[in-house]
């Protein structure tokens, strides 16, 4: 639902909350709005769950009243960061149970005081939050909901599971200790009875899953910082290497803005360039990383990480020029 149509949405949840049924074409002039619109946003009520309902007797529409809560003691701010958070944050991140999110941001707005939903209402319909690109996973909802069950009650899954490393779909056994959401998908990691150890699996990847209900030991000492260590991101190698970059003026500034690392040590020169060095475990991340900055990066050390970069960098022009 776009922030530019929340206002309006809640307009016409309050009115039907009212009790009394009101028509398509009543509502159309009372919100200066088209009736395709409106059966527009009542067809978008209708998928997150609200429960409105036609009388044919009437030929209005209300909504049961059973479905919102009871009034919320929540100050300016919090609801206002709440709705933010909900609203926004499916554009960001691939939500499960996002329906169910939204549906209860709409309960939650619609029981606010008067002024601060409509001061929401209108706040919300100048903040948006730009949809970053996600790995598409068609069954997120079921998926997740069954391994956080076998989080929860520590129970073996079997999965079949389309592995890129394998270059196949392998079946295993797996120990599920944690989900993840990390670089525009989400993760389960555990122990695989395959491998013999805790591996990381991309859940839009899972073909299919299904819980044994069958009790695991251990996985309750398992820490997610501990595992990935030092890693650029979320493959450790064994190995930890000091690098020393380089970023040219034109984006120094906006590579030290950031936080990439928590060893992250920044110092800028005189002619506006940036010298940033971290302590990484592994240099396969962070190659790639490297070259999105192209010409306006420096590997200066460690030397096995330049020749990584350069060997790739030549590897891109050969490609390219063969077209």
């Amino acid at each position: 639902m776009k922030s530019s149509r929340i206002s309006r949405v809640m307009q016409i949840l309050t009115t039907l909350q009212a009790g009394k049924g009101y028509a398509v074409s009543d509502m159309s002039k009372m919100f200066g709005t088209s009736r395709r619109t409106l059966f527009r946003d009542l067809k978008e009520l209708r998928a997150v769950g609200v429960p409105f309902r036609y009388d044919t007797g009437t030929g209005g529409y209300t909504i049961e009243p059973e479905f919102f809560l009871p009034p919320l003691d929540l100050n300016l701010q919090e609801a206002l960061s709440l709705l933010l958070l909900v609203y926004n944050a499916r554009n960001q991140i691939q939500l499960p149970f996002k329906n169910s999110a939204l549906l209860a941001a709409l309960k939650i707005e619609n029981n606010l005081p008067f002024k601060i939903r409509q001061y929401c209402n209108t706040a919300l319909q100048n903040v948006s939050a730009k949809p970053v690109a996600q790995a598409p996973t068609k069954l997120l909802d079921m998926i997740f909901a069954q391994l956080q069950k076998a989080i929860t009650k520590k129970h073996k899954v079997n999965i079949r599971y389309n592995s890129l490393f394998e270059g196949e779909v392998i079946e295993l056994h797996l120990n599920p200790y944690h989900l993840l959401y990390n670089q525009r998908a989400w993760y389960v990691l555990g122990f695989s009875n395959m491998h013999k150890s805790i591996r990381t699996f991309k859940l839009n990847r899972i073909c299919e899953l299904n819980n044994t209900e069958q009790c695991f030991l251990g996985g309750e000492n398992f820490d997610l910082s501990d595992y990935f260590g030092k890693a650029w991101s979320m493959i450790p190698e064994g190995r930890v290497y000091n690098i020393k970059l380089r970023f040219l003026p034109k984006v120094a500034n906006n590579v030290t803005e950031v936080q990439w690392h928590d060893t992250q040590q920044v110092t800028r020169n005189s002619d506006g360039s940036a010298t940033v060095e971290f302590r990484v475990d592994g240099l396969g991340e962070i190659t790639w990383w490297i070259l999105g900055y192209g010409d306006q990066v420096q590997v200066l050390a460690p030397k096995s990480l330049r020749k990584r970069v350069v060997e790739k960098a030549k590897n891109m022009i050969k490609l390219n020029e063969q077209i």
